[in-house]
């Protein structure tokens, strides 16, 4: 998207803005402050979190900022490929969201207290979120 700027939450930077990390919720405030910066919040990582983190998923979902995005046909065959290439479940959707696309030709960086997850994956940048102090 011409302008535009997103990021992609995974399952660990949705645990992390639970818990109240600081830079988890300045992106997420910071949608706030313009139509042309997204947060997109993956159902699978949402669903991920919510398993780890009761309560997570209707906290996260009320706030304005998040776009939740559900698993869509071309998803659905993009994270099986992942799967069937060994990948966890919990990191698919983030990975597929966060490839270059016609809207998105630079991508989305995923955002994460875990990078190290995506070392391997082509054309994936992530954005590594600070251990809480």
């Amino acid at each position: 998207m011409n302008g535009s700027t997103g990021v992609v939450y995974d399952e660990t930077a949705l645990i992390a803005l639970g818990a109240g990390n600081s830079l988890a919720s300045q992106f997420m405030s910071n949608t706030e402050h313009g139509p042309t910066r997204h947060v997109y919040v993956p159902a699978l990582c949402l669903a991920a979190a919510d398993g780890r983190r009761k309560g997570l998923a209707d906290r996260v979902g009320a706030l304005p900022a998040a776009e939740i995005v559900a698993l869509d046909f071309a998803g659905a065959q993009a994270v099986g490929a992942l799967l069937q290439a060994g990948v966890e479940w919990r990191l698919g959707q983030a990975i597929h969201l966060s490839r270059p696309t016609v809207d998105w030709p630079d991508g989305r960086p995923v955002l994460t207290a875990e990078p190290d997850l995506y070392a391997d994956m082509p054309l994936v940048r992530t954005i590594r979120l600070p251990e809480r102090r």
